[in-house]
């Protein structure tokens, strides 16, 4: 979808447009007859968020109510949801182009409907035989600086590629290609990048991600990036490590009724830590950044990891494996365990963990714990609250840890009571990581089978915005 500055002109309409109407000061510029004046400011006293519509024939005028008065991320969040519906309205009719305006709004309140606007928009329909008809252009007018504009579209742009990557099927996509695609990606941003194959692998004795692959038909690839800027206000990287699993049957510990279906979208946490770095990169944030992408599938096939098999992990940590279901963790814990090595002043993790996570809160919200990072992780939920991307603090007591203890080796992989299920699965990636760390388990917010909100239907990107905003501001870290 292209969006573009320009101006609006009411008597030489060629598009439909859509007016935000959020205090008194719009009613004076919108074009309307008295009568429909009169009977827009009854709809707006009636329901402060109502649509009316226009029509101006062939093309349709849209007042968007809102309420500006209210706190500023509940006000731009609902913004968002409403350019969604609009979204579906303009589709409906088959409209392919429409103009934003509005009199009395401030430039955050266009972009986030705008955001919404292009985030609805996406489809993945890559190997569809008839395409849906999306909106292809939008006009903006000017309230918008071009600057602001062409961030925020590098960003959106950069969501599509993560919505893509995500949804596409592990046959067209296994961890080689993730790899390639990667590296591709940062060579075009003249990012660094490293992949580590097979035999890299094994020399470093990276025991859980060897043990997940040893099931697979495809080798295991292990993806390092820097994004160094010369500006960057921390001397040492924030780690980001990301889960790769290409696809999860679950192993042999195989997933049952409709539980595999969507696994294409366990390795939403690579695709989003790499895209996060990618947007750093794309904008120019002065902030140093590495990410650790480990990558492989979970199958039953060949000589597949088993239960009661004892893995040794890339620090030197064994542990009992009591459900290979549970194999996110063990190839997040080398790649933990080998980011701590990098001496980061923080470690990031983001995963589609547990299915605990979605039972306990739902599909709204990310399961958030943290060790020894107070600071960045207070910023992180403040910066959540501004753009709706939620963290849901979850304890992370040390007392937890004696679910996970083995009578055969350090730990197991899975405490088999399904106790505290979200919370063991972060205290057991917490034991490799030795600098201050957050956990991030995005289970329930990655992936939607139906549409959600403006983030649509498939891979939602959800975690990506929350990111963004917390490097834009992570000075503030610095400076506490």
């Amino acid at each position: 979808m292209n969006i573009i500055l320009g101006k609006i002109d009411y008597n030489k309409l060629d598009s439909s447009v859509v007016f935000l109407y959020g205090n008194d000061v719009a009613s004076r510029s919108l074009p309307l007859k008295k009568d429909e004046l009169a009977y827009l400011e009854q709809k707006r006293k009636d329901d402060l968020t109502s649509l009316v519509v226009f029509n101006r024939l062939p093309h349709k005028i849209y007042v968007q109510n809102f309420d500006s008065e209210l706190p500023t991320n509940e006000s731009l969040e609902k913004l968002r949801n409403a350019a969604a519906k609009i979204q579906l309205a303009l589709v409906a009719e088959k409209v392919t182009k429409v103009c934003v305006t509005g009199a009395g709004v401030i430039p955050e309140e266009v972009v986030a409907f705008l955001e919404g606007l292009h985030m609805s928009n996406y489809r993945f329909e890559k190997y569809k035989t008839r395409k849906e008809t999306l909106l292809t252009d939008v006009i903006v007018e000017n309230i918008v600086e071009q600057s602001a504009l062409d961030e925020n579209l590098r960003l959106w742009r950069r969501i599509d590629t993560l919505r893509d990557w995500v949804n596409e099927p592990v046959m067209y996509l296994n961890a080689p290609k993730f790899a390639d695609m990667v590296k591709a990606e940062a060579e075009r941003l003249n990012v660094k990048c490293t992949v580590l194959g097979q035999k890299k692998i094994e020399s470093l004795k990276m025991g859980g991600l060897l043990a997940v692959n040893r099931g697979s038909d495809d080798e295991a690839r292990f993806v390092v990036l820097e994004y160094k800027p010369d500006d960057r206000i921390n001397d040492k990287p924030i780690a980001l490590v990301g889960k790769g699993i290409m696809y999860d049957t679950g192993g042999l510990s195989i997933k049952t009724g409709n539980y595999m279906v969507e696994m294409k979208s366990d390795m939403a946490g690579a695709a989003t830590m790499a895209s996060a770095l990618f947007a750093a990169a794309e904008n120019h944030l002065p902030v140093y950044l590495m990410a650790f992408l480990p990558m492989t599938d979970n199958r039953p096939g060949r000589n597949a990891y088993a239960p009661d098999d004892i893995l040794r992990m890339y620090d030197g940590t064994t542990v009992e494996i009591t459900n290979t279901d549970a194999e996110g963790r063990l190839i997040l814990a080398d790649a933990i365990a080998y980011a701590d090595k990098q001496d980061p002043e923080l470690i990031i993790d983001a995963a589609t963990l547990t299915g605990a996570a979605v039972r306990a809160l739902g599909t709204s919200v990310i399961a958030a714990m943290q060790q020894d990072a107070d600071k960045p992780f207070n910023l992180l939920n403040i910066v959540g609250n501004q753009v709706y991307e939620r963290l849901a603090p979850l304890p992370f007591w040390k007392e937890y840890d004696e679910l996970l203890k083995s009578d055969i080796a350090d730990l197991i992989n899975c405490n088999i009571h399904a106790n505290a299920g979200t919370i063991t699965a972060g205290r057991f990636l917490a034991h490799f990581a030795h600098h201050p760390y957050i956990h991030l388990d995005i289970a329930g917010v990655a992936y939607y089978s139906k549409r959600e909100r403006f983030y649509g239907v498939g891979a939602s990107s959800f975690g990506l915005r929350l990111l963004y905003a917390f490097f834009q501001t992570y000075e503030a870290c610095k400076n506490q």
